[in-house]
């Protein structure tokens, strides 16, 4: 069933369009320039004012992406590690020796950068270059807001490392294949997502674990609001919020479900500054939603294909989506 939501408020006049022909499988700002990574080795730069910019940056496929200051850093199955700034230049930052793919990459506080080839993980910081080695491919990567802690999942768990420390590093335990990382905002959380339909969590005080489970499906987006009380979360056909302002976090507490749709959640993109959450659906369909409240806004109609990019600019004044069938746009709600 397709949902119109023709009843509510809409701001999608405000959207600048563009055909990028391939799909999206990540977007992010460069100031007010939308970057599209296009899943066959390029990038779809869309300034606010101008034209649309395709640049070649890989020999194969991208497989992830972060916004880092001032540049957009891709890794790709042809083992390498790019930058491109917002005028389109790119350089090579790093080459796997073994040409194995570079699967995962995070940025982190004080310039820090992560990334991963295989069972290794990598960190540059301003002390060097380090690698550890997982017990199993590396399934995400995300450095804690403060200090140079980087979580690791991978399969049975979720691996703390400070790479500039010589200790060794921790190894949160959970049997499955964990997917993606996230730490909380306060750093006293760290939440992985499942290759199953759940997601598992540890308080990091005492490792004491949490499960949240009842997704209709894995949990592919997940994203802390901006004062870091909710874990807002894809998965189901409704918008999934997780509290996490009390000490024990969502540990014997129920969610909140908002925006309730006729179709799977796919993306989730909170806000850089407001309780405000933009969800993508597999319809087509990307809806604003107001936590205090739970009013919507209707952001993109249904047009058939699956959401697979949304991201706000760091003022919140545009967000960037992009749908499975190549159609992509910035909505200009400045």
């Amino acid at each position: 069933m397709t949902d119109t939501r023709t009843d509510i408020p809409s701001v999608v006049t405000r959207t600048r369009s563009v055909s990028a022909d391939v799909a999206a499988v990540a977007a992010h700002f460069l100031g007010e320039t939308a970057v599209f990574v296009l899943g066959e080795a390029a990038l779809l730069l869309l300034p606010r004012e101008g034209e649309a910019q395709r640049i070649v940056i890989h020999a194969g496929a991208i497989l992830c992406s972060a916004a880092a200051p001032g540049r957009i850093v891709t890794g790709g199955d042809d083992g390498k590690m790019a930058a491109t700034g917002t005028q389109g230049v790119s350089s090579v930052l790093a080459s796997d020796d073994k040409y194995r793919w570079i699967d995962c990459i995070a940025v982190g506080p004080a310039g820090a950068l992560a990334w991963s080839a295989g069972k290794q993980a990598f960190a540059r910081t301003g002390k060097g270059e380090q690698t550890i080695d997982v017990p199993s491919s590396v399934g995400g990567l995300a450095f804690a807001p403060k200090g140079l802690r980087l979580a690791i999942a991978h399969y049975n768990g979720v691996t703390l490392w400070f790479p500039n420390l010589r200790a060794d590093p921790e190894v949160l335990e959970w049997r499955g294949s964990h997917r993606h990382a996230i730490v909380s905002p306060d750093g006293r959380f760290v939440v992985s997502s499942m290759q199953e339909p759940t997601l598992h969590g540890w308080r990091l005080a005492d490792r004491k674990d949490m499960r949240m489970s009842g997704y209709a499906a894995r949990v592919r987006s997940f994203s802390f609001t901006a004062d870091g009380k909710w874990l807002a979360t894809s998965g189901s056909n409704q918008l999934i919020l997780w509290p996490f302002q009390g000490k024990d976090g969502p540990m014997g507490k129920t969610p909140r479900i908002l925006a309730p749709a006729g179709s799977l959640a796919e993306i989730i993109a909170c806000h850089p500054k407001q309780g405000v959450i933009a969800v993508g659906y597999n319809d087509g369909l990307v809806l604003l939603v107001r936590l205090d409240d739970g009013a919507e806004v209707l952001a993109r109609k249904p047009a058939g294909a699956p959401v697979t990019a949304l991201t706000w600019n760091s003022t919140g004044s545009m967000l960037a989506v992009a749908a499975e069938d190549g159609e992509a746009g910035v909505i200009d709600l400045g």
